[in-house]
C-alpha cells in the first residue's frame, strides 16, 4: 500500500511514516517545510520527502492519506484529497487501528513528563531485553529515535491534543491500552479547549477505552485526575505518589532527587541512584516503575534499568560546562512545569547563580492564559529574561513582577544573547525555555561563550 503522509516532518506524524514504512508499506511524504533531524531520519529509510503541499506530489493517487492535526481546510492537498475521493484518515487513528492492533500498549498521559516518562518506560522494557517498539513526542538519549519498530510491546506518548481537524477528539482515545499512566492534569492547549473540564472529559474518555484487565496507574497527588476518576474507572487503579498511602511511593532519599527509594503497599522494593533530578523525575521514574511491574517486569529489573537511564534531549539537556558555566536546553511549555525544573535545579546547584530565558511560545501562553502563574514559577531563578516577540497580547512587565526586578523583556533574539553575556560569570547555570526552536539560542550562546574567551 502506497500511504502519504501530510505534515510529516512534525515528531508525531513523522514516527507514523516510519512505523508504516517499517510495516512494509510504500511512504512518501510532505510537510510545509522539510527540515532535519526529521527529515534526513525519514529519507535514510527511503522515504521519499516534497516540500510543501503542491497537489501534483498526490498523483498518481496514493492508497491512503494520513493528514496531520497541523492541516486544516484550504489547504491545497487537504482541498485536493477531499475534492478527488482519495481514502484518508488521522495518524492517531492510522497508528491505532493498523499498528497497535496486536500489540501490548503502555500509553503515557497528562500535561507534563509524558515524554521523559515513556522514555524511562521504554528504557526499562529495552534493558530487561523486551525490545519495546515505541512513538515518543522528544529523542531519549539512550535511543537516539522518536519512533521505532519492536516487537510485542509498544510505549506510545498519549497525547491529549486533538486528532485532526475533520476530528476533534484528544488523539490518545485511539490508542486502546492496555496499561495507562496518568501523570497530571492541568489546563493547557487554549487554542483547543475552553475549559479544565472539557479537558478532564477528554481524559475520562480514556479512561473508558482501558480493558477491565487493564490497569491505570495515576498520580495520587493530582486532585484533577481525582475528579476524572470519580466519573467511572473499570479498571485496576494503582495510585503513585511522593506521600505516604498511595500504592506506588518514592521517597527522595537525596535533596536533589538523586537518589531514590520505591515502595509497594509499603513494603520496599529497591533504591537508585541516577543522573536526573527534581521531584518531579521522581514523580515520573515512580509512574514508569509500576507501568513496567504491571506489564509483566520483575520490580528490581525495572530499577536495574531505571538507574541507567540518561535522559531526553531538550528535557534540562546540557549542552555546555564551557569555563564552568553549565548551559541547558529544556522543553518548557507550562508554568507548572517551569517551576519544577528550576526548582529541582536550585536543590541541585545550591546557592550558584541560575539564568533563565524564556520564549512563552504555547498557544496558551501567548494567549496570557498563564500570565498570573509565569512570574511565581520563575521565582527559583536569579535573573529571568523574557523573549517576548509579535503574537502575545499581553503585558510581559505584568508577568515578571513577582521577580521584583530581577527580570528583563527582550523583543530580539541578538539583544537577549548579548545581553546574557555580559551577565553571565563562571559558575552559572544557565537555561533556555521554550517548547519551540527559540531561534537557535540555546546553540548560538554557547558558541558566543566559546568566541568570547
Amino acid at each position: 500500500m502506497h500511504i502519504h503522509i501530510l505534515g510529516a516532518c512534525g515528531t508525531f506524524m513523522g514516527g507514523v511514516a516510519l512505523l508504516a514504512k517499517r510495516a512494509g508499506h510504500r511512504v512518501s511524504g510532505s510537510d510545509q517545510h522539510t527540515y532535519p533531524p526529521m527529515s534526513t531520519q525519514l529519507e535514510s529509510e527511503g522515504i521519499e520527502l516534497f516540500e510543501g503541499y503542491a497537489t501534483e506530489q498526490l498523483e498518481p493517487a496514493p492508497d491512503l492519506v494520513v493528514i496531520g492535526n497541523a492541516l486544516s481546510r484550504g489547504n491545497p492537498a487537504v482541498e485536493y484529497v477531499l475534492n478527488s475521493g482519495i481514502e484518508y484518515t488521522s495518524g492517531p487513528r492510522w497508528l491505532g487501528e493498523n499498528y497497535l492492533r496486536d500489540k501490548s500498549v503502555i500509553a503515557v498521559a497528562g500535561t507534563h513528563g509524558k515524554t521523559s516518562t515513556a522514555s524511562m518506560v521504554a528504557w526499562m522494557l529495552e534493558q530487561a531485553g523486551r525490545k519495546p517498539g515505541f512513538l515518543i513526542g522528544g529523542v531519549p538519549n539512550d535511543f537516539g529515535q522518536s519512533a521505532r519498530d519492536g516487537e510485542q510491546i509498544f510505549v506510545v506518548e498519549a497525547d491529549e491534543y486533538d486528532t485532526a481537524f475533520f476530528d476533534k477528539r484528544a488523539k490518545f482515545v485511539h490508542y486502546r491500552p492496555d496499561v495507562v499512566i496518568l501523570n497530571n492534569l492541568e489546563f493547557d492547549h487554549a487554542d483547543i479547549y475552553p475549559d479544565l473540564k472539557s479537558i478532564q472529559t477528554q481524559f475520562h474518555h480514556l479512561v473508558r477505552t482501558i480493558p477491565g484487565n487493564g490497569v491505570i496507574v495515576s498520580n495520587a497527588q493530582d486532585l484533577n485526575l481525582e475528579a476524572v476518576l470519580d466519573q467511572g474507572c473499570w479498571s485496576e487503579l494503582l495510585r503513585f505518589s511522593l506521600q505516604e498511602g498511595a500504592d506506588w511511593q518514592v521517597e527522595l532519599l537525596a535533596p536533589d532527587g538523586g537518589q531514590l527509594s520505591f515502595s509497594f503497599s509499603g513494603e520496599s522494593i529497591g533504591s537508585i541512584s541516577w543522573g536526573l533530578c527534581g521531584r518531579h523525575n521522581a514523580m515520573n521514574a515512580c509512574a514508569a516503575l509500576a507501568a513496567c511491574v504491571a506489564a509483566g517486569l520483575e520490580p528490581r529489573e525495572a530499577l536495574q534499568g531505571l538507574s541507567t537511564f540518561s535522559g531526553v534531549k531538550r528535557r534540562m539537556e546540557l549542552l555546555s560546562t564551557f569555563h564552568d558555566i553549565h548551559v541547558y536546553d529544556d522543553f518548557a511549555h507550562h508554568p507548572t512545569a517551569i517551576r519544577l525544573t528550576l526548582e529541582g535545579l536550585r536543590r541541585n546547584v545550591g546557592n550558584a547563580r541560575v539564568l533563565v530565558a524564556l520564549e512563552p511560545r504555547s498557544n496558551t501562553m501567548r494567549a496570557g492564559h498563564h500570565i498570573g502563574e509565569l512570574g511565581p514559577a520563575l521565582v527559583a531563578a536569579d535573573y529571568v529574561w523574557l523573549m517576548a516577540g509579535g503574537g502575545i497580547d499581553w503585558d510581559p512587565q505584568v508577568a515578571l513582577r513577582p521577580l521584583e526586578g530581577r527580570g528583563r523583556v527582550v523583543t530580539r533574539s541578538e539583544d537577549l544573547l548579548q545581553q546574557m553575556l555580559d551577565t553571565v560569570n563562571t559558575g552559572d547555570h544557565v537555561v533556555f525555555m521554550s517548547n519551540g526552536g527559540f531561534d537557535s539560542a540555546p546553540s548560538r550562546f554557547c558558541e558566543l561563550l566559546q568566541s568570547h574567551e
